[in-house]
């Protein structure tokens, strides 16, 4: 399949990369790949405090002090930025989070500018926030409480540099992988940094696409959840396989999640019942443990469970569907059950799971899609063909997503493709465009798309009609000509994707667990 060309995707781009040179200092070079101009900090404690004070008791901060006391929801800290030359700038959070990661929300000008992760430490450290789009002349930046009790010291701002072109090459991972992965995977790197793929969770939501706003999205998101053996044991059955492949004989694309209920150990009490066992607090599995002992029963359970979706999964290889596989999603986040005993488990049974698929079953129709963004959680260049989160940011906040863009970015060195696999507000695409997030499709979960808070109709509409957003209607027929441009294995030649001058947490837990129960 070959996506078309967006013109304002390609002006856009263009008008990016000249905002960001517009916010280089006067007198500063044209911006030479070695220069950047010194980033200006400015403390947090000289802000516009909402609920919060100032607070010295812990040492390292810079200036005067740090602000401290992010414990009830509307409790923020805004600093002004004066005379600002305007355009694209880096944005960086000094802060302090002894008690655990947390999450701030942040503000720009009023508007919404997405959120930052904090890394737990008891000692001041700088959080990348990714891009934001200032103003000429005065501008504000508010750290918005969300998980709060983390403290902040200070923020730091300096001009974007433009995008270099993406080197992404297009081969996939599995070097036996099918002819309609390998033209899949080609045509979604043909396409990066030029459209974004629409994409919708659930073929419910889908339909409401359909009859709300007379457009499907291009990716279908389904969830493998209740083919889990421990669901089908207590009773339930699913027909996601051939909402799959009636989708496919649509032209569309389709990507699967699995809400892996625990294989063993679902507690299965008030708050804690069976079908929530993909949860961590709902079951007793210790995917540690079981990884640990390789003769021992749970791991066997592991295999057990694994082995029954790729059942399912091969169903689709038999009829030719290429899947973007997420499984393992939001490892790092702690919430499910194999993540909850840290990195090195998570990454191990992704590693199990790849080779149990791809050399055990055969399966050779999967792009695998990560789905965490630390580094420390990543298990491998040579298992991921796409890396990947999920955000789902404030109402009413139609950000790009730039931090967490940025830091995926970085984690696979530009080399790989970077989708947006769930998200609650759609991102505005002319933000996408100006801020260069070039997310190579979003998903948007179950219930979202029609949630006027989160997203109004007349927004999801013109997302829809965007002529930078690829639709249902405008996928020509990829399996046709599966093979006619796929790269023809692993160390084909990188593929610049950029648009050319000539020519994209516990609350999410929460706010989803509507969509996974039965």
């Amino acid at each position: 399949m070959r996506f078309r060309t967006s013109p304002s995707g390609v002006l856009a781009a263009s008008v990016a990369c000249l905002l960001a040179l517009s916010a280089a200092p006067p007198g500063a070079a044209a911006h030479p790949a070695d220069t950047r101009a010194e980033a200006q900090v400015y403390e947090a404690e000289t802000g516009a405090l909402h609920g919060v004070t100032v607070g010295t008791s812990a040492a390292g901060y810079s200036g005067t002090g740090y602000v401290e006391g992010f414990d009830a929801a509307d409790d923020s800290v805004t600093v002004t930025v004066p005379d600002s030359p305007g355009g694209l700038h880096d944005l960086t959070i000094h802060y302090r989070a002894p008690y655990g990661q947390k999450t701030a929300s942040l503000q720009v000008n009023g508007q919404g500018a997405g959120d930052v992760t904090f890394t737990p430490t008891d000692t001041f450290s700088t959080a990348a926030a990714g891009r934001v789009l200032l103003e000429e002349g005065e501008n504000t930046v508010t750290v918005l409480n969300n998980w709060g009790w983390y403290e902040i010291d200070a923020i730091s701002l300096s001009p974007s540099e433009p995008r270099p072109p993406h080197q992404v090459s297009g081969a996939p991972v599995d070097p036996d992988a099918g002819p309609e992965a390998r033209e899949l995977l080609s045509d979604l790197t043909e396409n990066y940094g030029k459209n974004i793929l629409s994409g919708q969770q659930d073929m419910a939501s889908v339909q409401w696409l359909e009859d709300n706003v007379g457009a499907a999205p291009a990716v279908a998101g389904l969830d493998m959840m209740d083919y889990s053996p421990s669901r089908v044991e207590r009773g339930t059955s699913s027909t996601e396989v051939e909402n799959a492949l009636a989708w496919d004989e649509r032209g569309g694309i389709t990507t699967f999640v699995w809400h892996w209920n625990a294989p063993s150990g679902l507690i299965d009490e008030p708050g804690k019942e069976w079908w929530r066992g993909f949860y961590t607090d709902a079951t007793t599995f210790d995917v540690a443990a079981a990884l640990a002992d390789k003769q021992s029963p749970e791991y066997e359970l592991l295999l057990r469970d694994i082995d029954a979706i790729a059942q399912e999964l091969s169903r689709l290889q038999d009829a030719g569907v290429p899947v973007l596989w997420r499984p393992l999603h939001e490892a790092e986040g702690g919430w499910f059950w194999w993540g909850a005993k840290g990195p090195e488990p998570a990454k191990e049974l992704w590693r199990i799971m790849y080779d149990r698929m791809v050399n055990h079953h055969g399966l050779h129709n999967l792009l695998w899609v990560w789905n965490s963004v630390d580094p420390a959680w990543y298990p491998g260049d040579d298992v991921v063909d796409i890396v990947s989160a999920d955000s789902y940011p404030q109402q009413g906040d139609h950000g790009p997503v730039s931090g967490t863009y940025e830091k995926l970015v970085q984690l696979v060195g530009d080399e790989k493709l970077v989708a947006l696999t769930e998200t609650g507000s759609i991102p505005d695409p002319e933000l996408l465009r100006t801020y260069e997030a070039d997310w190579s499709w979003f998903t948007t979960w179950s219930g979202f798309s029609a949630d006027e808070a989160y997203n109004p109709l007349e927004f999801v509409e013109r997302v829809y009609r965007d002529e930078g957003v690829i639709t249902l209607d405008e996928l020509p027929d990829w399996r046709a000509g599966s093979g006619s441009g796929a790269p023809p294995g692993p160390g084909a030649s990188p593929v610049s994707t950029v648009a050319p001058e000539s020519d994209s947490s516990g609350r999410e837990a929460a706010a989803r667990e509507a969509g996974a129960r039965r």
